[in-house]
């Protein structure tokens, strides 16, 4: 019997999906808000021995005397103590997780990134049509959810894909309708009907070691869109295999893919960023 290739995927934002605030005043860009937001997705080959490494360095750094007072390596604070998440991070921790994670073999992400003036302009297109037609932030996320699984879920027997969980509300049903879209799309392009089995969980990073490491691609991602800073991205760009700008349309009606043959630079971020573009 021929062994089932399952696949791994973590799933993770960056920047915030918000386009107004409560008065209906246009926040895009302003402190506090992002220009630009973006969905990941991290294929980890063995969840377990993530788990394993992640865990071994967690019970290493808080049992190094150099972070015995460091307030987010308390378990009261439900931190770093908790689980690794960049933005709480200390630089020290930071640094040996990024370590960790370019050392991992077999780690591919993928990420779909949008600009948010980009889904401003289609929010007040679809109000001139609809007067009804009101945003909510869950829109962009499925949305992106769709672009980013469209050509996921045909190379492989299965698919456990684990999203990090945003908000109090159960979005299970939600995504999985938005991954299954995606699935649908991929036949109306190709023609090609895909059989994998699909499998969707909503967690927390202290529950899984993936979105752990998902979280530090996004957060390096972010950095570069948000501060034109590219040095901890580089850093991983072994791993990196695809970044889709959707919005970035200056060659392309379909957007900008970069890869190993086309990379993404803080200069090209920095130009994405220039009125009129």
């Amino acid at each position: 019997m021929t062994e089932q290739l399952v696949r791994h995927y973590f799933v993770d934002e960056a920047g915030d999906s918000p386009l107004f605030d409560r008065r209906g005043k246009v926040i895009v860009g302003t402190p506090g808000c992002s220009r630009f937001f973006m969905l990941g997705l991290l294929e980890v080959p063995d969840p377990e021995r993530m788990k394993a490494a992640l865990g071994e360095l967690r019970s290493r750094l808080l049992s190094d005397a150099y972070f015995k007072d460091v307030p987010s390596m308390q378990r009261e604070a439900r931190k770093t103590a908790m689980a690794f998440h960049a933005k709480d991070d200390l630089p020290e921790v930071r640094r040996e997780v990024f370590a960790l994670l370019k050392n991992s073999p077999g780690l591919r992400f993928f990420a779909v990134v949008t600009d948010k003036m980009r889904v401003l302009e289609y929010v007040r297109q679809r109000n001139i049509r609809n007067s009804s037609y009101r945003y909510h932030p869950n829109e962009v996320y499925d949305y992106l959810v769709r672009r980013l699984f469209r050509d996921r879920l045909h190379k492989a027997d299965a698919c456990n894909i684990c999203f990090a969980k945003r908000g109090k509300a159960d979005r299970t049903e939600a995504l999985l309708r938005a991954v299954e879209r995606a699935r649908e799309r991929f036949y109306e392009k190709w023609g090609i009907v895909s059989e994998t089995a699909v499998q969707i969980v909503v967690g927390k990073p202290a529950q899984y070691a993936g979105l752990q490491a998902v979280d530090y691609f996004m957060w390096a991602l972010q950095r570069l869109y948000a501060r034109g800073g590219d040095r901890y991205f580089v850093y991983l760009w072994d791993a990196v295999k695809l970044i889709h700008h959707i919005d970035d349309t200056r060659r392309y009606k379909y957007g900008e893919y970069y890869n190993k043959n086309n990379p993404l630079t803080a200069g090209i971020v920095e130009e994405r960023k220039k009125p009129g573009i």
